[in-house]
């Protein structure tokens, strides 16, 4: 029975983390407890429908982040010796109380980064398919042998744990970010400093308590919070053998190269462009109605939001109708029904986007449909942006060069394909990418020659299942192994190769020795 279970109502969960209701905050998680942190230097979270705080996360100590790095270690030595099959009984466990608890998870990812329920529901269940995919470890760690290399010599590999690892999660995914990483992590047989956004801490703390009800032995994961002093602290520690990063460019750029130059593996997840391409072959309705989802959906904060949209030809009559049912879309808080596109994340945020948005005015594009005024009555302090498009983006528009991460929708036009698939390649990020056809050579050819690590056909938002990995490429990723699947395990593990020989004339039995044992 899930702890949601016995406790029951959301503010006895609030109660047992530790939160007030004159002063909530968040606590770090070491050693399987939750603590309360010393430090004097705490960050507001905001309901971005309300702009309400709704708790306050600290920044860890020093003294607090080598506490939970020394209990990471020291759990790193009997963890990584359990069986194989002794971890996977956990991820079965973790994988049925994340089923029973979605619910909780979505309400929490809706109070603190604002998506709608149901996104917040998809965000969960995302995740949750990673812990599922772990569940195959005894088969996704197995290791290779080759038999009678020389004469009575054999050769094996086996795929070991690296020790210690870190994840630093971003904002826009609270659940399916964060479970992306400890999972496969620990699955391994690593340990994990995880670092959750302090824009959304409350889906890892809840993850955390899963994970204990799940039975994970105490220092496997432990939860820190801050800004810069524990992204440093993460990157310099020498016990730290692998950085998981998924968020900005200026971050994943210098995660990258910090913890790079410490030696230590980094896979880094970056900034995105990612565009739809529209052929006049394609399905109308269908197309319209998925390309306003991707770009519109979770307020555009999504890394494999199709930002923007290329039509082809005569497919570029179809622009007032994609305006139609984008001015259709339901703004509101993301807990209320029927909500479409809920605020994004910060006030911050929404100025940023509509800075970006008086830019593409100003250098010529031509806006269409304008959100940047939208006001939801009951909560005018929230950080709403409507859905917006700009139509006549050239590519050297800040609108078009900059990662805007809200509901806007940049659209260029092209002749021809090749000439759309020249401008996707130009780009300089590679996350991914869809085309909209019927033709299935117009598909072919795309798929071969667009330069992006996923491709979407018919498929707005191409993001792989758990068998398969997340390979965004060039300028949207770093390092050298991807996120989840084979490549996730790769990148958590090494391996060891053993050369052994045993002499066949070293055998000093060959049949049962059945007489009276004497001593000689």
């Amino acid at each position: 029975m899930s702890f949601v279970r016995l406790i029951g109502a959301e503010a006895r969960l609030i109660a047992r983390r530790g939160y007030s209701s004159s002063a909530p905050t968040t606590k770090l998680f070491i050693d399987g407890k939750f603590v309360e942190s010393k430090t004097n230097d705490w960050i507001d979270v905001h309901d971005p429908a309300t702009n309400k705080v709704v708790t306050r996360v600290p920044k860890a100590t020093q003294e607090e982040m080598k506490t939970a790095l020394e209990s990471n270690k020291r759990a790193f030595k009997s963890w990584s010796n359990q069986s194989v099959v002794s971890r996977q009984q956990i991820m079965f466990k973790l994988q049925a109380l994340i089923k029973d608890n979605m619910g909780e998870l979505a309400k929490n990812i809706t109070k603190e980064q604002g998506k709608t329920l149901v996104d917040a529901e998809g965000d969960v269940l995302r995740g949750l398919q990673v812990v599922e995919h772990c569940c195959s470890i005894p088969s996704l760690q197995m290791g290779e042998t080759v038999a009678n290399v020389a004469r009575d010599m054999d050769t094996y590999s086996l795929v070991m744990p690296l020790g210690v690892t870190a994840g630093i999660a971003p904002f826009n995914f609270p659940a399916m970010i964060p479970l992306w990483m400890f999972p496969v992590a620990i699955t391994t047989g690593n340990t994990m400093l995880l670092k959750p956004s302090e824009r959304v801490p409350g889906a890892t703390m809840l993850l955390m308590e899963l994970l204990n009800e799940a039975g994970c032995p105490p220092g496997v994961v432990n939860v820190i919070h801050g800004q810069h002093d524990a992204v440093n602290f993460i990157c310099d520690a020498p016990e730290i053998k692998a950085v998981s990063f998924v968020g900005s460019d200026t971050a994943g750029k210098y995660i990258y190269e910090r913890a790079g130059k410490n030696g230590k593996r980094v896979q880094s997840n970056m900034g995105a462009k990612n565009h739809g391409v529209v052929l006049s072959d394609a399905n109308k309705e269908n197309t319209l109605n998925q390309l306003a989802g991707a770009a519109f959906g979770a307020a555009g904060q999504r890394c494999m939001a199709l930002s923007t949209a290329v039509f082809v030809g005569e497919a570029q009559q179809w622009i007032p109708d994609l305006v139609e049912r984008a001015k259709k879309l339901n703004v509101n808080a993301g807990h209320v029904p029927g909500t479409d596109v809920g605020p994004v994340i910060s006030a911050a945020s929404r100025q940023r986007i509509n800075e970006l948005i008086e830019s593409g005015v100003k250098e010529g594009a031509k806006l269409i449909l304008d959100g940047r005024k939208i006001t939801v009555p009951g909560f005018e302090d929230g950080y709403f942006v409507g859905p917006t498009i700009l139509t006549d983006v050239k590519p050297h528009m800040k609108c078009y060069t900059e990662e805007i991460f809200g509901p806007v929708l940049v659209i260029l036009n092209a002749d021809t394909l090749d000439e759309a698939i020249s401008i996707v390649n130009a780009n300089p990020y590679g996350n991914g990418t869809a085309v909209f056809t019927t033709n299935g050579a117009a598909a072919r050819k795309f798929v071969n020659e667009i330069d992006a690590g996923q491709v979407g056909v018919n498929v707005p938002i191409p993001v792989p299942l758990p068998m398969f990995s997340f390979t965004g490429t060039r300028g949207s990723f770093r390092g050298d192994h991807h996120f989840y699947g084979k490549q996730g395990v790769k990148f958590y593990t090494q391996t060891k190769t053993v050369t052994q020989l045993w002499r066949e004339t070293d055998v000093t039995h060959t049949q049962a020795a059945v007489a009276m044992p004497t001593m000689k």
